[in-house]
């Protein structure tokens, strides 16, 4: 029963827009603001869209994981498996709602948006009119968790401006993170970057300020104590000629002032050395980072990083960064979508993380090759990579003589065990003899072998 919920019965409560007002408030249940300066509240919204360290780390942590893609896979025993295509999981994450443009990446890429954003993100199992599954993604800041049940939600209310739709809390999806006063939701990562954002916010405002001076320090201007008294007319004049020549788009901006009556401009002010602007804008980046458990390498900050560590810190994205959301991703597809399809049984879902993990071309043939004992790939293999024609002929595997059974341990080795020489003199045996050009059958044949 938990795909019973149509499209129709969720657009009948219209989707609140962003700014609009409902209940008195700006923002439904969902959305938090917080505040970066004296009178300047944000929505975590309006934080992502303004703040550019925080929409980079959480733009970041989507796409890749949205690039990996998630399928379905079939146990057939403790050691064989294969990707069920045919499952209807996978047809639902390749089309959740059919008939839209929404697809799979967009449906993850989104999803790691909201956890980012709210640490919580909601899927609505629905259903079209035909009877189609599909998996309708709900914002966070239209959703609200209902009921005194301390673990799990009893409901799910979807707030819109045309009222309200409780939801049966068997058809919605919900993932979400910690949160020590209220374990059925998680607590926005924004919320503990307050500080960082709010000073990234002050210093921006401060360069916006400076930048529409002219970028020119601020000072103060002095007349001698012995000048004639002024009066407040001239001084409202002065104050005004001085504005429109030498501020702002002036005429002279950036020029030289002539001043009267022994006049002297005096600076003041914190210059943009002075107040390490880009120091401040890497820390914030960094801060950012460190709060998404992103290393700053990744996000372009080089220091520390060199070319001998960034493969080991590609093998930590996705490993430790990545590698716990994607757990807890697979997880509660399992629990909450999987378990409602059927066909199920011995089936689990997996990122596709080892496409990412592997090394190069070279790297990977000396690993299985030295796994297997010899050659793995058929000419007819080898051409394919290459979009090379198929050879009926190319199928056959060659293997060399001196990696069939009872020979080398490895194809790479470079001479076979002799313990009787071991034991005569003490000393590693010597190389296997050289191939000659003789041939037996579809194999090279050794001196040794022609003797």
């Amino acid at each position: 029963m938990a795909f019973v919920v149509t499209a129709g019965q969720v657009r009948s409560v219209a989707p609140v827009a962003h700014g609009s007002v409902y209940g008195g408030a700006i923002v439904p249940y969902g959305g938090g603001t917080v505040q970066l300066g004296p009178d300047a509240y944000f929505t975590y919204e309006e934080l992502w869209r303004s703040q550019p360290a925080l929409r980079t780390v959480v733009g970041f942590l989507a796409r890749n994981i949205a690039q990996l893609g998630i399928d379905p896979y079939r146990r057939l025993s403790d050691t064989d498996r294969k990707k069920d295509t045919d499952h209807p999981l996978a047809k639902l994450l390749d089309r959740p709602f059919p008939g839209t443009k929404w697809t799979k990446y967009k449906l993850m890429n989104w999803t790691i948006h909201e956890l980012c954003i709210y640490d919580n993100a909601f899927w609505l199992k629905g259903r079209q009119r035909d009877g189609t599954k599909t998996l309708l993604p709900m914002p966070r800041r239209f959703v609200q968790p209902l009921g005194n049940n301390p673990i799990a939600p009893e409901a799910y209310r979807l707030i819109g401006s045309k009222g309200y739709r409780d939801l049966d809390p068997d058809s919605v999806v919900h993932f979400h993170g910690y949160n020590p006063d209220d374990p059925r939701i998680g607590v926005a990562p924004i919320e503990t970057l307050r500080q960082i954002l709010a000073e990234e916010y002050s210093a921006g405002r401060y360069r916006e300020q400076m930048w529409r001076n002219g970028a020119r320090v601020g000072g103060y201007i002095t007349r001698p104590e012995k000048a004639p008294k002024w009066k407040e007319e001239a001084r409202q004049r002065f104050r005004a000629d001085w504005n429109a020549m030498y501020t702002g788009d002036g005429p002279m901006a950036g020029g030289t002032p002539v001043l009267e009556e022994g006049m002297e401009y005096h600076a003041a002010g914190i210059t943009p050395r002075d107040a390490q602007y880009v120091e401040a804008r890497k820390l914030t980046r960094e801060e950012v980072a460190v709060a998404y458990y992103v290393h700053p390498a990744m996000l372009g900050l080089m220091e520390g990083a060199s070319t001998g560590n960034i493969p080991e810190l590609h093998k930590m994205l996705y490993q430790d960064t990545l590698g716990p959301t994607l757990t807890q991703l697979s997880q509660d597809i399992e629990t909450q979508v999987l378990a409602d399809l059927p066909d199920s049984d011995n089936v689990y879902v997996e990122f596709n993380l080892a496409e990412k993990l592997r090394g190069s071309f070279e790297e990977q043939a000396a690993a299985i090759s030295s796994s297997v004992g010899g050659p793995w790939m058929t000419r007819s293999e080898a051409r394919a990579r290459h979009n090379l024609p198929h050879l009926d002929e190319a199928d056959e595997l060659i293997v060399p003589l001196n990696v069939l059974a009872g020979g080398l341990a490895s194809p790479r080795d470079t001479a076979p065990d002799n313990p009787s020489n071991e034991e005569s003199n003490g000393q590693l045996p010597g190389p296997k003899p050289p191939a000659v050009a003789g041939r037996r059958g579809n194999q090279l044949a050794t001196r040794e072998d022609e003797g």
